[in-house]
């Protein structure tokens, strides 16, 4: 439903107080996190760079030791490829490996004199170990000693490691210091955030509880105006820009079969697609986005019992009254009734043109014959049978069996043709008078003639049970006393015809279909061959024997005259001991025949 307004928005002072908390809550801790991680890695790239100096220096003294080596076995006869190529490589891996030293330690000006010399003494004995490979094992004792012992290095090697493994000391001290600060900090950070935190929940708490408050208040309000609302018995629903419901009133759930609350909903998935009209969608959308107002647009739909119905649709933007949209206000009134009134008129007018002299004539023609059946046919069998009450009275119990028969025959036969002539008389005027076209509730017509028949099998059959299963029917157009003909002869066909089944089940159904209304009446009675289907709608057709089922056999005739002359058919189908079935259409009211000629 809709909602009443809003709580009042926050101030701008407190909406930037509550933006600088969050940001503060965000931002603080990542930036300290930030800090000591560069300090962090700072302190331990100082202490890889140390690490990295010793392992230079180190590998350095490896190679000069390799290089001296293969020069001492040469010089003592010893020679062979792999040493030699032991040597070579150690000797090409000493240059670039006083580069790189001399490149790890340019910011330790001590570091660089140490490295200096050592640099020299080493090209030296480089010099000096490559001049005693050459000469092999004619190189002096003399030679050999300069090599080792004139050129030290291991001293000016041990002082550099011992700089570098202070420099070591020191940088893993500050590293873990750097490190101690850091988790300092961020636990300080966590606390910081946990007071802003906590400072910011017990703000929101506080606007919450206001705005719970006020919610309240508007859904009271809105629970009275939903009250007020639900009264009004005419559909009532309000969409927005994207066509989804914003609020609908009780008559319009229950009218298109809505279970419990649709907001939120497209307006088009509503009703099994009711309102999925591109007609009916781009009108709304011309209500909302243009401020156009929508005013009787009829429009076809099937609302939640299955019926077509014809609805005048009205619209109008709304404002909302909790923000700065607008709704589309749709309201929708069943003018069926209407339409099929102006539908009756039209076809009425249409059929009464250029009619009246011929309807006089059929008129005139009925008129006699019925005359003449009632008082030329009638008055004799009146005569035959109240005679023949007469003679059985007088004759008392002097008659014999055989007299008692033959009057008992007499009389009975006179009634039944009595009957016949009635049935043809109905049978006739079904065929021959005008159709008096109004709308015809099918519903109170099964209604009524259910209750009569109900009634009749309580006097004649007490203990006989008739279950009833009924659809609901529409509202169509046609001769009202001619389709109670109709339902008579069907409905107490299937009565008559169930009796000998415990208990009766007789079902009326209905749909819809492209080419009209369709009608089923079914029951479980005693049923017919499907062979004798075509005998089933002639004039004294019968199937079953007179003694069986009583009738005159024009009743099925008479429901085929009337439904052709409403532009109808009819057919049945049925098996022996299980039932039959009758299904009849009727057309709609702009299709039914455009005369009232006589059909035969």
């Amino acid at each position: 439903m809709l909602q009443a307004a809003a709580p009042t928005p926050l101030s701008n002072w407190r909406l930037a107080a509550l933006g600088v908390l969050v940001a503060a809550i965000i931002v603080t801790p990542f930036i300290l996190l930030q800090q000591a991680t560069r300090n962090a890695d700072d302190a331990w790239r100082a202490v890889s760079h140390s690490q990295q100096v010793e392992v230079t220096v180190q590998g350095l003294a490896a190679d000069m030791r390799n290089l001296e080596n293969g020069a001492l076995s040469m010089a003592s006869g010893v020679d062979n490829a792999p040493m030699r190529q032991r040597a070579s490589a150690s000797r090409d891996r000493i240059l670039p490996l006083l580069r790189q030293l001399q490149e790890l330690t340019r910011d330790n000006a001590e570091q660089q004199l140490r490295i200096g010399a050592l640099q020299t003494h080493i090209l030296l004995r480089k010099t000096q170990a490559e001049r005693v490979i050459e000469q092999g094992t004619g190189a002096t004792v003399a030679d050999i000693d300069q090599m080792v012992a004139r050129y030290p290095i291991h001293d000016l090697i041990d002082a550099i490691v011992r700089a570098e493994q202070q420099l070591l000391g020191e940088r893993q001290g500050r590293a873990e210091v750097v490190a101690a600060r850091a988790r300092a900090g961020a636990w300080i950070a966590m606390a910081a955030q946990l007071l802003l935190l906590g400072g910011l929940l017990t703000y929101a708490g506080r606007q919450i509880a206001h705005r719970l408050r006020a919610e309240s208040d508007a859904s009271r309000a809105s629970a009275r105006a939903t009250v007020v609302l639900d009264t009004v018995r005419e559909p009532i629903v309000a969409v927005d820009h994207e066509q989804r419901v914003v609020m609908h009133n009780a008559a319009f759930a229950e009218l298109f079969g809505v279970e419990g609350d649709a907001r939120g909903q497209r307006l088009s998935e509503l009703g099994n697609g009711a309102w999925a009209d591109e007609r009916m969608m781009h009108r709304l959308a011309d209500v909302l986005g243009r401020g156009r107002e929508l005013w009787d647009f009829e429009h076809e739909q099937r609302t939640a019992d299955g019926m077509e119905r014809t609805m005048m649709i009205n619209a109008r933007r709304m404002p909302l009254p909790d923000s700065e949209d607008s709704v589309a206000l749709v309201t929708a009134s069943d003018i069926s009734v209407q339409k099929a009134s102006d539908r009756q008129i039209r076809e009425l007018n249409r059929q009464l043109e250029g009619k009246v002299e011929q309807v006089s004539d059929v008129n005139r023609e009925l008129e006699a014959f019925s005359y003449s059946v009632s008082h030329d046919l009638r008055a004799p069998l009146r005569h035959i049978a109240g005679f023949g009450d007469k003679l059985r009275r007088h004759l008392g119990d002097d008659a014999d069996e055989k007299s008692r028969h033959y009057l008992e025959v007499m009389v009975s036969s006179a009634r039944r043709m009595s009957a016949l002539i009635d049935d043809l008389l109905v049978y006739s005027r079904l065929g021959r008078s005008a159709l008096r076209v109004q709308t015809v509730d099918m519903q109170s017509l099964v209604s009524d003639t259910r209750a009569m028949l109900d009634a009749n099998s309580a006097t004649e059959a007490p203990g006989h049970t008739i279950e009833w299963r009924i659809a609901p029917l529409p509202v169509v157009v046609g001769d009202e006393n001619m389709l109670r003909q109709v339902w008579l002869n069907l409905l107490g066909n299937a009565v008559k015809y169930s009796q000998g089944s415990e208990p009766a089940r007789i079902e009326v159904e209905y749909r819809r279909g492209t080419d009209g209304h369709h009608f089923t009446v079914r029951d479980n009675g005693a049923g017919f061959d499907m062979k004798y289907a075509g005998k089933l709608f002639g004039v004294f057709q019968r199937l079953h024997a007179l003694s069986e089922f009583p009738g005159t056999g024009i009743g099925l005739a008479s429901v085929r005259r009337v439904l052709a002359r409403h532009g109808g058919r009819i057919h049945a189908e049925g098996e022996p001991g299980k039932g039959a079935t009758f299904h009849f259409t009727l057309p709609e009211a702009g299709d039914l025949p455009a005369h009232n000629e006589t059909t035969p």
